[in-house]
């Protein structure tokens, strides 16, 4: 049996992880996630020295240039307030292989202290906060994409849906493909281009075969590359980060 994840009261502080791709590409999503948390009171700690969560050497094979990387963001947060991650891919590296990145070195302790502070985007909005939402948006039919990392190495399959459950405007479409991977697994698709582009294909065509002409996800990798798609194959069909999305109905 699965243990039952114990959360902690809402805190009066968190710091927050912006990730590469929110820094490059998405910085509303990670300011937009940052307006939530300040909504509910909280203080948001941005540590500027961030930068890589160290997963892309990671996953590439490249253990001591990610540990490296990783040892740079492991003194980035002293104080015990939350992390929280905009994104379940990098939050699942902070906090599953951080403590195996670091087993048997002087920061062991350090790595696991961390990743033990470590909370995607919605799971700390949804269970940590008990988000109530007010959503001031017109009706309107939306699908729901969640991260291969967020649903497998974090156990969050079902915290975005739950949020968007919520808005009394909004109806949630299933798609056909709901727990399989769009094919970006950052290196992965550069590394194996052809299989990334056919499970991109899928899952764009499972989205558009709901009739939804929007979708959001809960991580931005995700997103560039289904929107890249959708944009290849001339459609109109366009995602959004959920951060983004539930600000902008709530606002």
């Amino acid at each position: 049996m699965t243990p039952v994840k114990l959360y902690p009261p809402k805190p009066e502080k968190v710091y927050f992880f912006g990730t590469c791709l929110v820094d490059a590409f998405y910085p509303e999503a990670g300011l937009d996630g940052i307006r939530l948390l300040e909504r509910e009171g909280i203080e948001v700690l941005f540590p500027e020295d961030q930068t890589c969560c160290g997963q892309p050497a990671y996953t590439s094979g490249y253990q001591s240039e990610a540990r490296a990387v990783a040892a740079a963001q492991l003194r980035l947060f002293p104080d015990p307030w939350p992390i929280i991650v905009p994104s379940g891919s990098c939050g699942g590296m902070m906090r599953t292989h951080y403590p195996q990145l670091f087993a048997g070195s002087d920061q062991e302790a350090q790595a696991s202290e961390v990743a033990g502070r470590i909370y995607e985007l919605t799971e700390f909005l949804l269970h940590v906060c008990q988000l109530k939402l007010e959503d001031r948006g017109q009706p309107e039919k939306v699908v729901m994409h969640t991260s291969c990392s967020a649903r497998r190495e974090m156990g969050l399959g079902e915290t975005g849906p739950m949020l968007l459950a919520r808005m009394g405007q909004v109806e949630l479409v299933g798609q056909a493909r709901a727990a399989e991977c769009c094919g970006f697994g950052g290196t992965f698709a550069v590394r194996h281009p052809e299989v990334s582009a056919a499970m991109v294909e899928d899952k764009t065509q499972a989205i558009e075969g709901t009739g939804v002409r929007h979708f959001v996800t809960s991580d931005c990798g995700c997103l560039m590359n289904i929107n890249g798609r959708f944009e290849h194959q001339k459609k109109s069909i366009q995602g959004e980060h959920i951060a983004s999305y539930l600000w902008r109905r709530t606002s």
